[in-house]
């Protein structure tokens, strides 16, 4: 079990070799603190986590992580002077006085991943991490104790606080792998060790802050040059992305490709959707052809199952038990289907957009029956590609839609967007307050309505779909 003395001598490099408390979990959110956890009292550009230490204290936390000042009357165990086996440690809870939070919690996170010996698989790319992961983990663990970061703690903070949750029971680790500046997924590499990477595709998501498609596509090349040599590691790379491919000459590892493409040595074809069911298609492997269904909607899914196929044939599993697994999964990660008063299905899928994955929703829109809606917002953080990414998803949106709403300031080249390649004036209208979008759907929805509501995470358009769905 973790315990302050790991934590000791992964900070200053002593092992206290008498009874310390154990440490039951470690968060950065006073409100998730249980009996037994660590806090780590991190300062963010909003939020300083020193202000919470009582609440994490009152919630059943031990131990807090500090490096700023803190109310006097918490006892302190002081790493930053001198600390030898006879230090006494204070009666909990109390803080421990480190210089740096987030560096220590990344020191103490690669300590405690090099203790274990498992496997793990590392995730990244511009789209479609987070359902990747989920879906990888998901068919590992029907034969393997899997561990998998939860929800979108894919950084330097969230990625460490994964694998202070590892211990020997576990046989595969899952990680989705966030970028947002060069030399990131590097540093999230020196932590995890993988010895299995797997890159989705590169896109024009985080451009504001990583710049071009070139340099995104060069961090996200750090994950395939970080994994050791073959034959104890594994490349698993996006044969239908020409960003991706040339990164097999990047990688000591053994490569291995998935696409649409025979070339690849894992491919999928004769694909159809199933509406909310799922996707058919044909899967091909070694000379073999596998007919398959997966309750994953969309056609543009299929890459998701190859990933999660490619992981769990490089970890052991034979591709029968794999298909097994994946007719069983549990479905979409983000895009949640809900329906109206009125009988219309939404499709919400607002937890967050790029050009790439809205295209890939209309695309899933375009296989539904009945009226089409789109309600479209901005996409943040595009760089210099955000007038074109936006022009693109309204050439699509033009082809699939019956009627389209857009959604905020950055939404209108969207619109103008569509306009210009087709789509009739009358069915495109422009809003700025979510209770217009809202109030507009209320007054034109009608059974058998199919509404897809997508935009960045930022925009909320997640109330949007909370003031129309009904439960079922």
């Amino acid at each position: 079990m973790l315990t302050l003395a790991d934590l000791i001598e992964s900070e200053i490099g002593i092992r206290v070799d008498r009874s310390t408390p154990g440490i039951t979990e470690a968060v950065v959110d006073s409100r998730k603190a249980i009996p037994g956890s660590l806090f780590i009292a991190y300062k963010g550009e909003n939020v300083d986590g020193h202000a919470y230490l009582a609440d994490a204290f009152k919630r059943g936390a031990s131990l807090a992580l500090v490096d700023g000042s803190i109310d006097p009357s918490i006892p302190v165990l002081d790493l930053t002077r001198t600390f030898d086996a006879g230090t006494e440690i204070p009666s909990l809870p109390f803080a421990v006085r480190v210089k740096d939070s987030q560096s220590s919690l990344v020191r103490f996170a690669s300590f405690w991943r090099r203790k274990f010996n498992p496997r793990v698989i590392g995730i990244t790319g511009s789209v479609g991490k987070s359902t990747t992961k989920e879906l990888i983990a998901e068919v590992l663990s029907t034969r393997f104790r899997t561990l998998k970061n939860q929800g979108n703690l894919n950084n330097e903070i969230g990625l460490p606080l994964t694998m202070l949750r590892l211990n020997a029971a576990y046989e595969k680790v899952v990680l989705e792998m966030g970028f947002y500046k060069p030399g990131e997924i590097s540093d999230l590499c020196d932590i995890a060790l993988p010895q299995v990477g797997i890159l989705t595709n590169i896109g024009t998501v985080h451009a504001e802050r990583a710049g071009s498609q070139q340099e995104i596509a060069r961090g996200k090349s750090e994950l395939v040059q970080a994994l050791p040599a073959a034959p104890d590691s594994v490349a698993i790379l996006n044969m239908d992305d020409p960003w991706i491919v040339p990164m097999a000459k990047q990688t000591k590892a053994r490569v291995f490709f998935y696409g649409l493409s025979p070339q690849s040595d894992l491919w999928a074809d004769n694909i159809s959707s199933d509406g909310l069911k799922g996707i058919n298609f044909h899967l091909h492997y070694f000379g073999e052809t596998y007919v398959t269904h997966a309750p994953l909607i969309g056609q543009h899914s299929v890459h998701t199952i190859l990933r999660a196929v490619s992981a769990a044939l490089a970890e052991g599993m034979p591709i029968e038990e794999t298909i097994i697994a994946l007719q069983h999964a549990s479905g979409q990660l983000r895009l949640v289907a809900a329906h109206t008063k009125e009988g219309a299905l939404l499709l919400d899928d607002t937890y967050n957009a790029s050009p790439e994955s809205t295209l890939a929703a209309l695309n899933l829109l375009s296989e539904l029956p009945g009226r089409r809606i789109a309600v479209l917002g901005g996409m943040f953080e595009l760089g210099e590609y955000e007038k074109i990414g936006h022009a693109k998803v309204g050439m699509r949106a033009a082809e699939v839609v019956d009627q389209l709403i857009t959604f905020g300031d950055l939404a209108k080249e969207i619109a103008s967007s569509a306009a210009d390649s087709g789509l009739d004036s009358r069915s495109i209208i422009s809003l700025e307050d979510s209770s217009q979008v809202v109030e507009l759907l209320q007054s034109i929805l009608r059974q058998g309505d199919v509404v897809l509501i997508k935009g960045s995470h930022g925009l909320r358009m997640d109330r949007i779909v909370q003031a129309l769905e009904v439960e079922e």
